[in-house]
């Protein structure tokens, strides 16, 4: 028994081995393969004319757009989406599998379908568009129009994850806390959000990646004017018409600007499970 045991041994560590040295190959190429495209951008730019073109007026003023529409969408999202996310985990209502099938859909909606569906929704002749226009408010090809495009593609991350997170707390510390007289308000700000909070950014983080990088829904629900509907990925696509080196430009500082926010993020997240360890 104990010479079967030694022969399995030396086999099983070749096993082991094998094993790791194939996830790591695999990671190793997974990190080049994202890693050479975002090098290939930034090299590109070396030239002095893509330096030019990130400073020009129309470099600047669709990522300053683009700064503004995510910052009305992330804002809309935390205030209409967490206590919608809180309601999806802990209460229970007729059509709530329903509800949680509508949310998840426009993840996996072409963007293109989902700028026909909102023109079709909001547009001067859509459902609601039409009304709207009784009162002189149009929605297509203004900056509204932008908010809502990218509302409707990025909210599904921020509230299914935040759903996810808020299932997951105990409830046995908010229901402890009632005890000692705190009202559900108070339970929910000072005990349910600091625990969900590292999930609350991770989805706030990955829904704002979503909005700004939309680009099929904006262009055909809001048109493609600079100024006004103008967001960085419209921006590239315009700009590979005339100048290829412009668009190298602004997809590069799209990708600077995304890495800044990503890394701040994750500083916020980890403090937050610092604060909550």
């Amino acid at each position: 028994m104990k010479g079967k045991t030694e022969e399995v041994r030396p086999g099983r560590r070749v096993g082991e081995a094998l094993a790791s040295g194939f996830a790591v190959a695999a990671l190793a190429l997974l990190a080049g393969f994202i890693s050479l495209p975002l090098i290939s951008l930034v090299v590109w730019t070396v030239d002095e004319g893509s330096w030019r073109a990130m400073a020009s007026p129309v470099a600047l003023d669709a990522l300053f757009l683009s700064i503004k529409t995510t910052a009305i969408t992330m804002v809309v999202m935390l205030v209409v989406g967490t206590p919608a996310a809180y309601a999806l985990a802990r209460t229970s209502f007729p059509g709530k599998r329903l509800v949680n099938t509508l949310i998840d859909i426009p993840a996996v909606l072409p963007p293109s379908a989902a700028g026909i569906a909102l023109l079709l929704a909001f547009g001067k002749m859509g459902l609601l568009g039409e009304q709207l226009s009784l009162f002189g408010i149009q929605l297509t090809y203004t900056t509204a129009a932008v908010v809502i495009a990218e509302l409707f593609v990025a909210s599904h991350f921020y509230v299914r994850q935040a759903a996810v997170r808020f299932g997951r707390v105990d409830r046995d510390v908010e229901d402890a806390a009632m005890v000692d007289g705190a009202d559900r308000v108070t339970v929910f700000r000072r005990i349910t959000l600091p625990l969900a909070a590292p999930a609350l950014v991770a989805g706030a983080v990955t829904a704002w990646a979503r909005a700004l990088g939309e680009f099929g829904g904006t262009i055909i629900f809001a048109g493609n004017f600079a100024g006004t509907t103008q967001t960085m990925p419209l921006a590239i696509f315009a700009a590979l018409e005339r100048d290829f080196d412009a668009a190298v430009a602004l997809a590069v500082l799209v990708l600077g600007f995304s890495f800044v926010v990503i890394l701040t993020a994750k500083f916020l997240t980890r403090r937050a499970e610092e604060i909550e360890g």
